[in-house]
């Protein structure tokens, strides 16, 4: 069933099992009113279990552009297109988000976006290639993130 994430007022809905619910919340309501403000996108997620292409896609990019396999699982994603960006976004299990803005016309703007809940350390696999910055959220607290960029078509 999909979710749409109120940023208004943030809720663990779906994310319960993760040790850091909370910050993940306000990372996913952060997400949202990015999309909203930016694109006048209404962000929904559904369980990872109803969302299986889209996290294969993600993987598959991760995997094929930089050796990376996520240990924890993801608990939600989703997946859309708006302004000729196809964008997915996984949240998972151990608080991290990734997301994907993949230009379809431009292979010069593809990136993949990682960003850390507060309170979570960084994940071994992403540990010893990418430096993370710290930025404050009303929603999120302390988000630490990262990314690259990539050309390939997948």
């Amino acid at each position: 069933m999909s979710y749409v994430v109120d940023f208004t007022n943030v809720s663990t809905v779906g994310l319960e099992s993760s040790p850091v619910a909370e910050a993940l919340a306000g990372l996913r309501a952060n997400e949202a009113r990015y999309l909203r403000n930016k694109y006048g996108h209404v962000f929904t997620v559904e369980p990872a279990s109803q969302a299986q292409e889209t996290i294969d896609w993600v993987h598959g990019i991760l995997k094929d552009e930089r050796g990376i396999v996520i240990a924890s699982p993801p608990l939600e994603a989703t997946g859309f297109e708006v302004e000729g960006i196809r964008m997915a976004y996984l949240f998972y299990e151990s608080g991290l988000s990734i997301n994907v803005m993949y230009t379809i016309d431009d292979a010069k703007k593809r990136a993949v976006g990682f960003k850390l809940s507060e309170g979570m350390e960084i994940p071994e696999e992403l540990a010893s290639t990418f430096k993370f910055a710290r930025q404050k959220s009303k929603l999120a607290g302390t988000i630490r993130g990262s990314y690259f960029t990539f050309k390939n078509d997948h």
